[in-house]
């Protein structure tokens, strides 16, 4: 299967570099190169290349925001980020981008044709270590997002809205927590005010879907 690459450094040596390697295999052709995320974007819109081996640091827009811009234009395009340093502290965010993996900069002909061969097959290239971080970030990121899905509600608000998840009626919160049902009301008002929903069934989804009974206060 020949596959179509377009090449992004801002250092000629390196592009020079890549080309001679993959000029020794005939199932890759470098169809076009760039030294910019702007031209980056340009010439793969142009030659719609099946592979992008993007530097993850230009100058100017960087490569992550070069990925981003490609993989919504052409979501069937691989961006393979290229980088001196596997702990570069960007590749996380070009994954998030929507990069299939990296390679490294000083990477050897047999090794760059390996990870193509992977891309072509549809595998992503991420060391194990990489992905434990992701994964780590991941599930830090979303355990920020609970944390925070109640952040501005009161306590009494928290407790009436697990009690919405569940199908309760405002006469029912009003009988089980002691309040008359015209403050519950008025909770319940400022409860999808301050989350910005519209409906007590899109609250119910929302208290569900961030976990409200692991925020309920203590009594």
């Amino acid at each position: 299967m020949m596959l179509k690459l377009l090449l992004v450094d801002d250092h000629e040596v390196v592009r020079l570099g890549l080309k001679a390697l993959l000029s020794n295999y005939p199932n890759y052709e470098v169809v076009a190169e760039a030294s910019d995320a702007d031209e980056a974007v340009e010439k793969a819109l142009e030659y719609k290349p099946d592979v992008v081996l993007m530097d993850i640091r230009l100058p100017g827009k960087n490569g992550i925001e070069a990925t981003r811009e490609i993989m919504e234009a052409l979501p069937d395009t691989k961006v393979i980020m290229l980088t001196s340093f596997a702990e570069d502290d960007l590749l996380f965010d070009a994954i998030n981008a929507g990069a299939y993996g990296y390679v490294l900069k000083q990477i050897g002909s047999d090794d760059l044709v390996e990870s193509l061969e992977a891309i072509g097959r549809g595998e992503a290239l991420l060391d194990p270590t990489l992905t434990q971080k992701i994964f780590k970030r991941v599930r830090e990121a979303t355990r920020k997002a609970t944390d925070e899905a109640f952040a501005t509600l009161s306590d009494q608000e928290i407790r009436i809205l697990a009690l919405i998840s569940k199908g309760n009626t405002n006469k029912e919160i009003a009988k089980a927590i002691f309040l008359s049902e015209k403050t519950v009301r008025n909770y319940v008002s400022s409860i999808l005010s301050k989350l910005n929903l519209r409906t007590r069934s899109e609250a119910a989804a929302y208290a569900v879907k961030h976990r409200v009974e692991d925020h309920m206060p203590s009594e």
